[in-house]
C-alpha cells in the first residue's frame, strides 16, 4: 500500500482511539450506566394494588459507577435520594467486582490514549521494532479490547446476578421491600462497547494497512530457505 494511504489509515485510527479515551472518560463520570424502574412490595401488597394502582408504587432509579438517585414510590408521591458508592454502599454491593470495573474502565482509557499516540507516530514518524511497530499497535489495540470486555461481562454480572439495583433500592429502607420491576443498561454501558468495537476495527485497519500479523512467517522466506537446502 502507498505510504499515503498508509499515513491516512493510522490517522484516521489514532482518531478513533482518542475519541474512544474521551468517551470512556465521560462514561466514567456519568450516571448512566442504568436505568430502570423499582416496585414497592410492600405498599402493593398492603393495598392489594394492581393495574393501573400498581404505577404509585413504582419508582425510577438510575446509577453509574460512584453514584445514582432513585426515588421512591410508596404511594404517596415520589421522594427522590441520592447516593455514592463510595463509602455508603460498599457493604451492600459486591465492591470486588465494583472495583474491578473502575479499575478496567481507568486502563481501556489509558491505553487508548498510547494506542492513539502510537498511531500517530506510526504515521508521521518512522516506526521502531517492536514497540512501535506493528506488534505494538496490534498490543494496545489488544489490550483495550479486551478491558473493553472485561467491562461489559463484570458489569453485567454485577447487575443482573447480583441483582445490583434491589440492593440500592432496599438500602436503608427497614419496613419496605423494593423488587425491580424494569431495567435496562444505558448510554455509558454502550459507550464501553462501541469502545470495544472501535479497538478491534483499529487492528483490522493494521491488517489492511499491510502489516503482518505478530509471530507471522512471509511464504517468501521460507520458501527461500528450502531451495538454499536443496543446494546443500
Amino acid at each position: 500500500m502507498p505510504p499515503q494511504q498508509k499515513k491516512i489509515i493510522f490517522c484516521v485510527a489514532g482518531v478513533l482511539s482518542f475519541a474512544c479515551a474521551l468517551g470512556t472518560a465521560a462514561a466514567i463520570g456519568t450516571r448512566r450506566w442504568v436505568t430502570g424502574t423499582v416496585l414497592c412490595k410492600t405498599g402493593a401488597l398492603l393495598v392489594n394494588a394492581s393495574g393501573q394502582e400498581l404505577e404509585k408504587f413504582i419508582g425510577k432509579i438510575h446509577y453509574g459507577l460512584f453514584y445514582g438517585e432513585r426515588v421512591r414510590q410508596c404511594g404517596l408521591g415520589g421522594r427522590p435520594f441520592q447516593f455514592s458508592f463510595f463509602p455508603d454502599l460498599l457493604t451492600v454491593i459486591p465492591a470486588s467486582i465494583h472495583v474491578s470495573v473502575i479499575l478496567f474502565c481507568t486502563v481501556l482509557m489509558v491505553f487508548a490514549l498510547v494506542g492513539a499516540g502510537f498511531f500517530m507516530f506510526n504515521a508521521f514518524g518512522s516506526p521502531y521494532e517492536t514497540l512501535h511497530g506493528p506488534v505494538g499497535l496490534y498490543l494496545w489495540s489488544f489490550i483495550a479490547c479486551c478491558c473493553g470486555c472485561l467491562i461489559m461481562i463484570l458489569f453485567s454480572s454485577e447487575v443482573k446476578i447480583h441483582h445490583l439495583s434491589e440492593k440500592i433500592a432496599n438500602f436503608k429502607e427497614g419496613s419496605f421491600t423494593f423488587k425491580t420491576h424494569s431495567e435496562q443498561f444505558a448510554n455509558s454501558f454502550w459507550i464501553v462497547l462501541v469502545c470495544s468495537l472501535v479497538h478491534f476495527l483499529n487492528a483490522l485497519l493494521i491488517r489492511f494497512a499491510g502489516f503482518e500479523f505478530p509471530f507471522s512467517k512471509s511464504k517468501d522466506s521460507g520458501t527461500t530457505t528450502g531451495a538454499a537446502d536443496l543446494m546443500y
